[in-house]
């Protein structure tokens, strides 16, 4: 694994903002336009490294697996912060049927610096961005900046097989609705969902789109319905289980929740049960039930423990996203460590790999439940948040 700076492509960014990137650019504090694709790097892996990497990935989702189970079976949804009883048992039916149920994709961030182990930090296996950039710009630039390479990148073949395998799982007579949240104002979730649109429409599904603020409720049907009152059966949302179950429309959620069999109304695609995995309680989970792992790092629910005087800890609030309410603390910091008042997961504090003032972090892709691909970001600090970078890679 190695960084390499290169000069960007002249008109980069009407030629990634052409491929569906159509946010190239991130806002700073001081109104200043930076890029958040940005070409002026790239990182490049040998097959061996790609190789291992991917055997990592999949033991690390067959892992998360077994620890929904272990969650469900032991009725640790407290833990997660999960404690409203019909959402638990809405979960655990969905888990307990989740064969019947549409699954997709999902993303573990890793930890990885070429030498040691990889490491989990998360898994987003719910709402995951950043696809579009690492399906599709990421690969046309390989192909224009170094013709005959490789890249860990089967993201567009995997999606597309993936509706054609589950396609049997959905409603028939009925379109897979695509949804995103129009408050998005970048573009970012709007065009995950309208490139997820795409790979169902070349699989041959029938698809349409929506807001999530365009869908309605029927109260004569007791249904969810589209802007021209059809009844919709099936959709997929870029839009949180957290959310999606504690919002206004929760009770008509629940009360026509399809996990399967055809027993409800609506069948939402990711299925309820990706709330165990898209939690940051898991990573504690995961450290009880396979300690000393590898690929794991230390992490507890009730506070940092050893790692506030040994290796120092990062708090990380269960439910979040882009590194947001993430506390870092370095070793001997805090002379009383301090569990802070909100629920929150305390990891091992494993700075990110440092190559040049960029820290880096890996995006690494799953499909169907195997490994699919690779995108890279880097950010300036300790947490990635809003402000990293999004830098394209091959295989050497």
């Amino acid at each position: 694994m190695n960084r390499h700076t290169i000069e960007p492509r002249p008109g980069w960014q009407q030629t990634v903002e052409e491929q569906g990137l159509i946010y190239p650019l991130t806002r700073y504090p001081d109104d200043s336009l930076r890029p958040y694709w940005d070409e002026s790097a790239y990182y490049s892996f040998t097959l061996s490294e790609v190789e291992a990497l991917e055997e990592v990935v999949e033991e690390l989702h067959r892992m998360c697996l077994t620890a929904a189970e272990h969650i469900v079976a032991t009725d640790r949804f407290a833990d997660l912060g999960i404690t409203d009883p019909r959402v638990t048992e809405s979960v655990a039916e969905a888990w307990r049927r989740r064969a019947e149920l549409p699954s997709v994709y999902g993303r573990f961030d890793l930890r990885h610096d070429g030498t040691g182990p990889a490491k989990l930090l998360e898994y987003n296996a719910d709402t995951p961005t950043s696809l579009v950039e690492a399906a599709s710009p990421q690969w046309f630039w390989m192909e224009e900046r170094f013709p005959g390479a490789d890249q860990w990148n089967s993201l567009h073949e995997r999606l597309v097989a993936a509706w054609k395998n589950q396609a049997a799982l959905l409603p028939p007579g009925s379109p897979l609705y695509f949804a995103h949240s129009s408050a998005d104002e970048l573009g970012e979730d709007l065009m995950t969902v309208a490139y997820l649109k795409e790979t169902a429409d070349q699989a041959g599904l029938d698809t349409d789109w929506i807001s999530m603020e365009e869908i309605g409720w029927d109260p004569l049907s007791g249904r969810f319905v589209d802007n021209q009152l059809r009844f919709i059966r099936s959709c997929f949302k870029l839009y949180p289980w957290e959310w999606l179950t504690t919002d206004r429309f929760a009770d008509q959620v629940l009360g026509t929740l399809d996990n399967g069999g055809g027993t409800g109304s609506t069948l939402w695609i990711e299925p309820a049960w990706k709330m165990l995995l898209s939690n940051k309680a898991l990573l504690a989970i995961l450290w009880e039930l396979f300690p000393g792992h590898p690929n794991l790092l230390p992490a507890y629910l009730d506070g940092p423990r050893e790692l506030a005087t040994t290796t120092g800890y990062v708090a990380k609030p269960l439910l979040g996203r882009e590194g947001a309410g993430v506390t870092v603390h370095e070793p001997g910091a805090d002379p009383v460590p301090v569990v802070r008042q909100e629920a929150c997961c305390y990891q091992e504090l494993a700075p990110l790999p440092d190559f040049d003032g960029n820290r880096v972090v890996l995006g690494a892709w799953v499909v169907e439940n195997e490994s699919a691909g690779l995108g890279i970001r880097e950010s300036s600090g300790l947490v990635t948040d809003e402000y990293a970078r999004f830098l394209p890679h091959v295989i050497r």
